[in-house]
């Protein structure tokens, strides 16, 4: 488990040249924030995660599937980070950003770029609706 990398994934590398190819400015993986998200947008109040399937258990993937050896192991490794990750989105919710959870699966569909165009639009955030007046 050593070899696995918490930053710098190759799903996260992706989601990250997509945003700066359709010209959002970000920062990685601030450690003032809860969870430390992977990508954040401030001036969009937004926060991005970008979670590994099989780490973060997403349902109905096939890349979720537990492993057969020592499955109780697994199954309490894995909820724990399901529970830390509930965790972190309500923290951030609470102090006001706005969460966006991209799975590793989802990284090299095409309709990507159309989710985080509609999630970071402007007349989403609620912190900027003064802007368009």
């Amino acid at each position: 488990m050593s070899k696995v990398k918490a930053t710098n994934s190759k799903p996260e590398i992706l989601v990250r040249k997509l945003l700066h190819r359709l010209g959002y400015r970000f920062r990685l993986h601030r450690k003032d924030l809860p969870g430390k998200p992977d990508i954040v947008l401030r001036k969009y109040t937004a926060a991005i995660f970008v979670h590994g399937c099989f780490w973060h258990h997403h349902k109905g993937c096939k890349k979720s599937k537990l492993p057969e050896s020592n499955p109780e192991f697994w199954s309490d490794k894995i909820m724990a980070n399901v529970t830390r990750d509930r965790r972190s989105v309500d923290a951030l919710e609470q102090l006001g950003w706005r969460v966006f959870v991209i799975w590793e699966c989802e990284t090299v569909s095409s309709e990507l770029a159309n989710r985080l165009n509609t999630f970071l639009r402007i007349d989403n955030c609620e912190t900027h609706k003064e802007w368009k007046n």
